[in-house]
């Protein structure tokens, strides 16, 4: 029975069993992802309470080395599970990250917390090995809504964010027994063990067709395609950058809107959860509207939160619109409302703009948080005195402008909201090309494509600490994810058009004639 299986998958296509091990597979994942995002709570929370004093580019190697031992191993990991099932490689990866994860609550100092992240960051490969082990239990019609599910597992993330603060609190008496802090890997540890034994009691087996006898250089052949890299490119930003959110936003809140590390993680999860659960939905509407309609709205509703989250929370003052001598003279008069100059014509008065106030925000204001749009005053102040001869166009009064924007943290928690929910559709499209494309190859590619998104989960951390040191700006983030995003866009885009030229070239010399005509009418021509 077990030959037939593999022989003839397609007769057991979205059964009974199909969804059991789906349900399996989504929460060994949920578990996996909970564990991988720990050090982002963890090394906070010691930071935070002076436990250990680690500079924020070390903060941000700590939170990035998990990431990069759940990224370079996926590719492994998938072709592992494409030859020996999902099963057992799913199994034993939850019970081997248990023992460094186990051992990180005996950790103590940088180097230490390295090793042990090195380790426990293989959770990070259950992506890989899930959607590997997903993908053969589903037709095509339905492993976009399949994997989508499965990709809801990413709600770990908002688990650890939410839950992980909770029980440091619990566990070191609010802060007055700080080494209480060593039990909560212990107990991540416990249920790493707990859900991996029940995987391998409870899981089936089963591979793609013919993937037993496949050399490893047939493997991966498909990597050869440029297709392959484009997705990993979308993936390092729609996954890469939920991953790394998933842990720099809590130091974020901290840091940009002094917040306690339990409520920024509570905040944390805003973005994170709907990532994690909304990748459903994506599945889905890749199933019904097609991945590239679904990538064309990810990457433009990215742009617009990415753009509006640059600006920072700020107190600007800046030079402003000044009062200019329109004739040569001596200054006989200065006052808080005019400048007089004598001239050859006679007196010239120019009038000066005062500020009824120069405050733009009382202190109280500026402490409530509920400020949304920015305020600004605006005023002159005289830069000559009596008996002062000048010139013609000679600066008489300087501008002042003075403008505070407070950066609103429910705004900013509402678009985070908003670009944490269209990264989980985003990663659920680019994953149902995946199938789509390379039917028989699923864990190989997507081990590649989950590679390169992890490696963006590791070195945007890394990049947003250096960022940081450089500007001083926490939303300095936001702006590489601009370029990023907006490169992604164009490339899939020059694809698209690139594609669409070949297949139907008279329907694009008709589109390119219709523009070419608009323009032409919008300029008179």
């Amino acid at each position: 029975m077990a030959v037939t299986a593999v022989l003839h998958p397609e007769l057991r296509f979205d059964t009974g069993r199909s969804w059991k091990n789906l349900a399996l597979n989504t929460l060994a994942f949920t578990v996996c992802f909970a564990a991988w995002m720990l050090n982002g709570v963890l090394i906070t929370f010691l930071v935070d309470n002076g436990v250990y004093k680690f500079t924020p580019v070390e903060m941000s190697w700590l939170m990035g080395i998990p990431v990069l031992t759940g990224s370079i191993f996926r590719l492994p990991l998938g072709v592992m599970t494409d030859k020996y099932g999902g099963r057992v490689v799913f199994g034993g990866l939850l019970l081997l990250s248990a023992v460094p994860m186990y051992l990180t609550g005996y950790c103590d100092g940088f180097w230490q917390f390295c090793l042990a992240s090195l380790g426990f960051g293989f959770t990070g490969c259950g992506f890989a090995v899930g959607i590997a082990f997903s993908s053969v239990w589903f037709s095509k019609r339905r492993q976009g809504t399949a994997l989508g599910i499965f990709g809801a597992g990413n709600a770990g993330a908002a688990a650890t964010s939410m839950g992980a603060p909770v029980l440091l609190n619990y566990l070191t008496a609010n802060g007055e027994q700080l080494e209480g802090w060593r039990d909560l890997p212990k107990i991540y540890a416990a249920v790493l063990v707990a859900m991996g034994l029940a995987f391998l009691a409870l899981a089936d087996f089963r591979i793609p067709p013919g993937s037993a006898h496949k050399s490893l250089r047939d493997r991966l052949a498909p990597l050869k395609y440029v297709r392959v890299w484009r997705f990993g490119f979308y993936y390092f930003f729609v996954f890469g950058g939920f991953v790394a959110l998933a842990q720099w936003l809590i130091p974020y809140y901290v840091n940009a809107y002094a917040m306690s590390v339990a409520t920024a993680g509570l905040l944390a999860a805003v973005n994170s959860l709907p990532s994690g659960v909304i990748r459903a939905f994506g599945g889905w509407m890749s199933d019904r509207l097609g991945a590239r309609t679904v990538m064309y709205w990810v990457f433009g509703l990215s742009i617009i939160c990415c753009a509006l989250m640059i600006v920072p929370q700020m107190d600007v003052q800046a030079p402003g619109s000044g009062v200019m001598a329109r004739g040569a003279g001596k200054v006989v008069k200065v006052t808080d409302q005019t400048i007089v100059v004598a001239g050859k014509a006679g007196e010239a008065a120019y009038p000066i703009k005062s500020a009824a106030s120069r405050e733009v925000a009382t202190p109280e204001e500026r402490a409530s948080g509920v400020m949304v749009l920015p305020r600004s005053a605006s005023w002159q102040e005289p830069v000559v005195k009596e008996g002062d001869a000048v010139a013609k166009k000679q600066l008489l009064a300087r501008g002042v402008t003075r403008i505070f924007f407070q950066a609103n943290v429910w705004v900013f928690t509402g678009l985070s909201l908003l670009l944490g929910a269209v990264m989980g559709i985003g990663k659920a499209a680019v994953y149902k090309h995946i199938p789509d494309y390379f039917p028989n190859d699923v864990g190989v590619v997507g081990g590649i494509v989950g590679v390169i998104g992890g490696l963006g989960g590791f070195v945007c951390p890394i990049i947003f600490g250096y960022l940081l040191s450089e500007t001083g700006l926490w939303t300095s983030c936001w702006m590489f994810f601009l370029g990023i995003v907006i490169t992604c866009l164009l490339w899939m885009h020059l694809v698209v058009r690139r594609l669409t030229r070949q297949a139907a070239p008279a329907v694009m010399r008709e589109i390119e004639d219709e523009v070419l005509v608009t323009v032409g009418a919008a300029r008179g021509e």
